[in-house]
């Protein structure tokens, strides 16, 4: 019999291969992995990013039901972890996994959403705060105690003068304190304060053994219907931007409030236990968010921002796309004039997926939606001061697929590059070439290029 290190290879190996066969392999590698014991954190990391992957692109149903049968249930498999190794769960490469938590210093906006879905599962983290004693003029304003400390520089323990007064209101639960403050300071001072704030990713009622909705693990929004993969993923070389803007019209529709707040909500967990915040997520209008469906399972849920909170200069909209249900990234877009300027970002997990079809149908939808007649590319979304983007030579990804480089040096050096690459199979260009060839906005025309 193969060993649990052979069993979880070959179940690796099964999220490039589909057909009944590599259905029925990966049905039978799910069912010996749901008992198996992995000892190390490493190995549980890649276990759940493997199912997760798997959930997203699955090949029959039974796969959909085993491995979310493991990941709704992964927090048991942490148990017995020593401390460091559970620490490693809360790098924000793969933080949000069940069983785990965070800590990080939320805007307003977002502690104020998160603690009103998942109240007991969000405190203060007081031994990740060195600089309380800022709470010392906020809580003399609020409470007469603590006023007198202040006024009298006693040495006073802030924490217990918050804690206090919280418990006088006859919430003495979990988080209390951080929901006493955040109903009452504005959100500029709480947001000057830098308060840690600790999510625990377990469900409030600890005796349940349930985990958190808001984790990695368990997020997922309701479909009707799952997309199974029957053959190979779509990759780049199978897609064309020209093509995608000369297709049918990706179907649109406007949520209703009750629907608004449900999905911003989930949008807003997602990225939370990701330490990620967007403008358009902390201020979202939640009068108009829309779902569109880009088809082969993938959901895009957008939406602007309110009057008060629109740019000056731009038009804006933020949104995030669910594969199968399945959060796998966001967007964010500003335009003006019909140029609008994109940014893309998959989350890593999802990136051997649909990644170039995703991104074609999204510049589809924006050229349908908002009349935008040309795309830009941020260099830093290229690799310019972000050495993400280089590892993941992110300037080709855009440029195979039609973008130009708005600069004539680097075009010249795009062109030289390509021709080593035609000439010298497996060459890659080299770290130092492609932060040059990020120094600047690429572009993309939809006039350019003819279906």
């Amino acid at each position: 019999m193969s060993s649990v290190a052979d069993t979880f290879a070959q179940l690796d190996a099964c999220k490039g291969t589909f057909g009944d066969a590599a259905a029925r392999q990966t049905e039978t590698l799910l069912r010996q992995l749901r008992r198996a014991h992995f000892p190390a954190a490493s190995e549980l990391l890649h276990l759940h990013e493997t199912l997760l992957f798997l959930r997203a692109y699955p090949q029959s149903p039974n796969v959909v039901r085993w491995c979310d049968e493991i990941l709704f249930t992964f927090a048991r498999r942490l148990r017995g972890l020593p401390s460091e190794e559970l620490a490693e769960f809360e790098y924000a490469e793969v933080s949000g996994v069940a069983g785990t938590g965070l800590t990080t210093n939320f805007s307003s906006v977002f502690a104020k959403s998160l603690t009103d879905r998942h109240r007991l599962n969000l405190q203060i983290d007081w031994d990740q705060f060195p600089h309380a004693e800022r709470l010392a003029i906020v809580l003399a304003d609020l409470i007469p105690e603590a006023r007198e400390d202040w006024a009298l520089g006693r040495h006073a323990s802030w924490r217990k003068h918050l804690e206090s007064a919280a418990r006088k209101q006859g919430d003495g639960k979990p988080g209390s304190d951080l929901r006493w403050l955040l109903a009452r300071i504005r959100p500029e001072v709480y947001d000057l304060l830098e308060i840690p704030v600790r999510f625990t990713l377990r469900d409030s009622g600890r005796d349940s053994g349930r985990d958190s909705d808001a984790s990695r693990s368990r997020a997922r929004i309701p479909r009707r219907s799952i997309f199974y993969h029957k053959g190979p993923l779509l990759a780049r070389r199978d897609v064309s931007v020209a093509a995608e803007f000369a297709s049918a019209p990706i179907r649109v529709r406007k949520l209703s409030k009750p629907q608004a707040q449900k999905i911003l909500g989930t949008i807003i967990d997602a990225s939370a236990v990701r330490y990620r915040e967007l403008y358009g997520f902390e201020y979202p209008d939640q009068t108009r968010v829309f779902h569109a469906d880009l088809g082969r399972g993938m959901d895009l849920y957008f939406f602007g921002v309110p009057q008060r909170w629109r740019l000056p200069s731009r038009e804006y909209c933020a949104g995030m796309y669910f594969k199968n249900g399945v959060p796998m990234g966001y967007m964010e877009v500003m335009w003006t004039g019909g140029v609008m300027e994109v940014g893309f970002n998959l989350y890593y997990t999802f990136r051997q997926g649909e990644t170039a079809w995703l991104y074609a149908r999204l510049l589809k939808l924006f050229h349908q939606r908002f009349g935008v007649e040309a795309f830009t590319i941020d260099p830093y979304q290229l690799g310019h001061e972000n050495e993400e983007a280089i590892a993941s030579g992110a300037f080709w990804f855009y440029a195979k697929l039609g973008f130009r480089s708005q600069s004539k040096h680097v075009r010249h050096l795009m062109d030289r590059e390509a021709a080593r690459m035609a000439a010298t199979p497996g060459y890659r260009t080299p770290p130092r070439i492609l932060r040059q060839l990020a120094e600047t906005h690429m572009e993309y025309r939809v006039t350019m290029t003819k279906p």
